[in-house]
């Protein structure tokens, strides 16, 4: 999981807290460039009542790879900010939390001066959509090529899953939020979506 958010928003606060470690988190932005991962153990009663009934040689209990990601700013999807190399790092996670802004303290400088957690949570959303919206795009682009040169089925499959996928995109709503066939799961499943 990824931990996402405008900066000085507590991301790097949260994942202290989930992971017990102690990375910085400063009051300025851009305090964390490269991302701080950590693995955390999930307690579960199940496990030691397993371990208690089968007594293995080994024991490996279940983790969670937890990702503290710098903050993002708008118009990120254009290189602002750490821009790409932030939405990089967020392709590289199965999911993402959103850590949001809810408390006004002038000691904490905010970069969009105000506080304001709706305006922050579209921001967020906006450049995701922005950044699937420019790969959607240069993938359509390729596969039309393909598919007026060639006539490929497999193409045109994946071309009519995409197609809808940047209507969708377009429309402000995240790809998990669409309605998807077998097939299209399929196509979905080998580009990775960040809204996925």
């Amino acid at each position: 999981m990824g931990i996402v958010g405008l900066p000085n928003v507590g991301k790097s606060s949260t994942f202290n807290l989930l992971s017990k470690l102690n990375v910085p988190a400063e009051n300025y932005p851009f305090c964390t460039i490269d991302p701080n991962i950590a693995r955390v153990p999930i307690p579960d009663g199940r496990f030691n009542k397993l371990k208690e009934m089968w007594k293995p040689k080994s024991e490996i209990c279940s983790f969670l790879s937890i990702t503290d990601i710098a903050g993002l700013v708008s118009g990120a999807s254009k290189g602002e900010g750490l821009g790409n190399k932030f939405l990089s790092h967020i392709k590289e996670t199965d999911g993402i939390y959103h850590v949001v802004r809810a408390f006004d303290n002038p000691e904490v400088t905010h970069t969009e001066i105000e506080v304001d957690p709706i305006r922050d949570m579209e921001i967020i959303s906006s450049e995701l959509i922005f950044k699937d919206l420019e790969f959607c795009g240069n993938r359509i682009g390729e596969l039309s090529t393909k598919v007026n040169k060639q006539n490929d089925k497999e193409a045109k499959e994946e071309l009519a899953t995409l197609q809808k996928v940047e209507a969708l995109l377009n429309a402000g709503k995240w790809v998990r939020l669409g309605d998807w066939t077998n097939n299209d799961i399929e196509t979905l499943n080998k580009h990775m979506f960040i809204t996925a």
